[in-house]
């Protein structure tokens, strides 16, 4: 069973100085596409840091909110 995230709520009009203050963005679909593949993989091998990772770009598209650049990096080459 996968555990639940942040409310499913959008927010429109992300601030962009805001996501390049934090060093992100608001993550794109192929990187959230990616989390939720590497989140299962990584449920498999017990491998937490890439789990809370998944969890926050997740979060972060479901909230509109931004994703850490170490969050998507970690992702997207989690099968490299």
């Amino acid at each position: 069973m996968l555990p639940q995230f942040g409310t499913a709520v959008r927010k429109k009009g992300l601030n962009k100085a805001v996501a390049a203050d934090l060093g992100g963005g608001a993550p794109d679909k192929a990187s959230v596409d990616a989390a939720w593949l590497v989140l299962e993989a990584a449920n498999d091998l017990g491998d937490h840091a890439a789990i809370e990772a998944c969890r926050r770009v997740i979060d972060a598209e479901l909230t509109g909110t931004v994703a850490g650049s170490a969050d998507v990096d970690l992702v997207l080459g989690y099968f490299r």
